[in-house]
């Protein structure tokens, strides 16, 4: 399937709403997962919280700096998900990236996270940073596959959460002028 799948930025009222299911689906996946705590997702994913942030995510993620991608596939049924968001003039930050069940292992997550690192660089961020549970391994594997180093906090989180977080960056080079 991951050669089928087509991944593209969310840009319509389906596509949101596709979205929005996936990142719902997200946070449940991590609620399900033993080990992860409801308090740890609760601080980060309230269901109140996260309601509107759902609803705010064309605002957050809005181009020309943000976006928000969302994989399909060959049926034109929404597989996957996710975005970035600058937290500064150089830095953006990867968010909510989830692959449904039905196409987990399939590379949609390694080619997820490529478009939007090569967005950040198109856009002209010199690094991207993101998190993850500590307890999703297979997540942490493709990060450092793809080039990112792990690092501490790259902005405040809670004391009782940061045990269970796993912080990476990576720094992509100076975009070419044209010439």
């Amino acid at each position: 399937m991951a050669e089928q799948v087509t991944i593209r930025p969310a840009t319509t009222a389906a596509d949101l709403a596709a979205v929005r299911s996936l990142c719902w689906d997200y946070r449940n996946y991590l609620l399900s997962m033993q080990g992860v705590s409801e308090e740890v997702t609760d601080a980060f994913r309230p269901a109140s919280k996260y309601e509107a942030l759902m609803e705010n995510l064309p605002i957050l993620h809005a181009r020309p700096k943000g976006i928000i991608m969302l994989a399909t596939d060959p049926t034109g049924t929404p597989v996957a998900c996710g975005m970035s968001h600058p937290l500064d003039g150089q830095t953006s930050e990867i968010k909510r990236v989830f692959v449904a069940d039905a196409a987990r292992g399939q590379n949609v997550a390694h080619q997820l996270c490529t478009s939007l690192i090569a967005q950040a660089h198109k856009d002209g961020f010199s690094r991207v940073v993101l998190d993850t549970h500590r307890l999703l391994h297979a997540a942490q594997r493709l990060y450092e596959k793809l080039g990112f180093s792990r690092r501490g906090p790259y902005q405040p989180m809670p004391d009782n959460v940061l045990p269970e977080l796993v912080f990476f960056e990576k720094h992509l080079a100076p975009a070419m002028a044209p010439k």
